[in-house]
């Protein structure tokens, strides 16, 4: 039996993207995995005293993994149930899925960018060092997850996917409650005051 072109796009699209989240773990483990001291540039200082808690968030696993698994999913119910897409309209869906894309590994890298410049870490495995507060991050506190989501996005119109597509309401309530919402409160923990003042005047995605 033929693969369908819908799998054959998600398949391929989670391949290339599961190969740079791992080459992004390569890297960060050659560089020790752990990031240098906080500097004052937009973050705010790291807060003194604890609760005793782990110093980390305790999220159910590191987010893009979340992100692939759903794709994976989708892949398989495609090829096990496949929906009916608009074959005919193959370009439009290319390119609405590239904007989309696009748009998200822009908005990763300016993320990405000012945690590098705050000198704190990235994965929510490993403690925060520092408030991020200034850039992007003055008009969505998550733009590496709403980044993450357009990309799936993207990558799910491009397919023209209706699993996929559909599959955005669980991932969403997946981050949310499993990754999100544990890391609200570990910040709120660990950075108090300075933490719900940013939260008070910034939302969560959009």
């Amino acid at each position: 039996m033929a693969i369908s072109e819908t799998v054959l796009i998600l398949v391929g699209g989670t391949a290339v993207l599961a190969i740079l989240f791992g080459i992004r773990l390569a890297v960060r483990a050659g560089a020790g995995g752990c990031a240098a001291a906080p500097r004052s540039d937009g973050a705010q200082p790291l807060a003194a005293g604890g609760s005793g808690a782990a110093d980390v968030a305790g999220v159910i696993a590191l987010p893009p993994l979340i992100f692939l698994g759903f794709l994976a999913a989708a892949a398989v119910l495609e090829a096990i149930v496949p929906l009916p897409v608009l074959a005919a309209h193959a370009f439009p869906r290319y390119l609405a899925g590239a904007a989309l894309a696009a748009c998200g590994f822009v908005m990763i890298a300016m993320g990405t960018r000012r945690f590098v410049a705050a000198g704190t870490n990235i994965p929510p495995t490993l403690p925060t060092t520092a408030l991020v507060v200034d850039g992007i991050y003055r008009q969505t506190r998550n733009p590496l997850y709403l980044g993450a989501t357009l990309v799936y996005l993207g990558l799910s119109v491009a397919a023209g996917s209706l699993w996929a597509i559909g599959l955005v309401i669980p991932l969403m309530w997946v981050i949310n409650v499993g990754v999100v919402a544990r890391e609200e409160r570990y910040l709120e923990r660990k950075f108090g005051d300075a933490y719900r003042a940013y939260k008070a005047r910034v939302r969560r995605w959009i």
